[in-house]
């Protein structure tokens, strides 16, 4: 026997299941929309997963036309789909004390700062950046009020969400000690068995706030020892990474360091920068 579905419930199930035309034209929109408001190149090679994160959201909006959804976003640039389109075709690929060789020389570099350390983590994704720096300044100058502030941003509002929570699995801290994993997190129970909370005494150093790189100028509360610019450049073409790269000299202190990802070359970007380490670079006109 065979049930029959109402027209309605079954048109739904039509579009849940059937794959949407993308046409050469709009996936060329969609990169050029991206780019605009992101600064984010995509290639011809990321069309698939551009259609697959894209595709869902257009079944959560009822749509099943590519060209009405690029309608409706250009009908209104102030429309709140905007952020969702950014934060669908945002990558954010993180872990704990990812590129471990940065840590140690952020901790040297904060024993011989005076004053208060305050530290930039500009592509915070999902919060394991900003959490590993507090961290290892929390281990290296200790928790007196006034003594260290991260703050923490990304374009991608989603994740910043889930930074917010500091909420992670267990399995996520495997790069941590267990002094580390007893000190500043806390373990969850019955039904939250196996993930793990940010305690409340570290997360008061971390502040998070939307920032998109693109901006002529950046709400944020420098000027800072050292600014975490990681794995994000390699995203924007190269006026876009030097627009950014000017945009951070004024925000570093004299002596500061600019921390790069490990696929990322600013050498011969920007003339200010010189490289002092691996990935790990500085005002050329100051010495540390």
């Amino acid at each position: 026997m065979t049930a029959t579905l109402p027209n309605g419930q079954s048109s739904l199930l039509t579009q849940m299941t059937q794959r949407l035309a993308l046409s050469d034209a709009q996936f060329r929109r969609i990169c050029q929309l991206i780019y605009q408001r992101a600064g984010i190149v995509l290639a011809d090679h990321k069309r698939d997963m551009v259609y697959n994160r894209l595709v869902r959201r257009l079944r959560q909006l009822g749509l099943d036309d590519f060209g009405r959804y690029l309608a409706m976003l250009e009908a209104n640039q102030n429309n709140a789909e905007w952020q969702a389109f950014i934060n669908s075709l945002t990558t954010n690929l993180t872990a704990f004390f990812r590129e471990a060789h940065h840590f140690p020389t952020l901790a040297e570099h904060a024993k011989r700062r005076q004053g208060e350390y305050r530290v930039w983590s500009a592509a915070a994704s999902t919060g394991e950046e900003p959490y590993s720096i507090a961290i290892t300044l929390a281990d290296t100058l200790g928790t007196a009020p006034g003594r260290w502030k991260v703050f923490a941003s990304d374009i991608d509002t989603e994740v910043l969400n889930k930074a917010q929570s500091g909420v992670y699995r267990q399995d996520e801290l495997k790069t941590l000690s267990q002094q580390q994993l007893q000190h500043y997190f806390m373990r969850g129970t019955g039904p939250h068995s196996g993930l793990v909370r940010v305690r409340q005494e570290l997360a008061n150093y971390v502040d998070f706030s939307p920032v998109n790189l693109l901006d002529k100028t950046y709400n944020v509360p420098g000027p800072f020892d050292a600014i975490f610019c990681r794995n994000v450049m390699i995203y924007f073409d190269k006026t876009t990474q030097q627009d950014i790269l000017h945009r951070f000299v004024p925000l570093l202190k004299p002596g500061g360091l600019l921390f790069a990802g490990h696929s990322e070359n600013f050498s011969n970007l920007v003339r200010e920068f010189s490289l002092r380490g691996q990935t790990v670079y500085a005002l050329s006109k100051d010495k540390v």
